[in-house]
């Protein structure tokens, strides 16, 4: 699945079936679901996890948080447009998973 096509894919009322749970919490977030997005996130213990998790709380305006967990990921936390990241790591892990 390209970036694109997740992207045309927040249409829809469902996640695509078999997204990877990090690429489904992303998707939750671009449907304006932060919460189901979090809890999704929040519950994966990887660096990947912790990735997304900290731009979960980037984009909460938790940014004490958000760098904690941009750490915990191996990552700086960015300055630069949400709508950006956000593509950057839905991108990056549709790669990594090979959907």
């Amino acid at each position: 699945m390209t970036i694109t096509e997740f992207k045309t894919s927040l249409a829809r009322s469902t996640p695509p079936a078999g997204l990877p749970l990090l690429v489904e919490a992303l998707w939750w977030d671009g449907k304006g679901d932060w919460e189901k997005s979090h809890t999704i996130a929040q519950d994966i213990g990887t660096k990947d996890g912790s990735w997304v998790h900290g731009y979960l709380h980037r984009k909460e305006g938790d940014n004490g948080n958000a760098a904690y967990w941009y750490a915990r990921a191996g990552r700086s936390m960015p300055g630069g447009a949400l709508d950006a990241e956000w593509e950057l790591i839905a991108g990056a892990l549709l790669e990594e998973s090979g959907r």
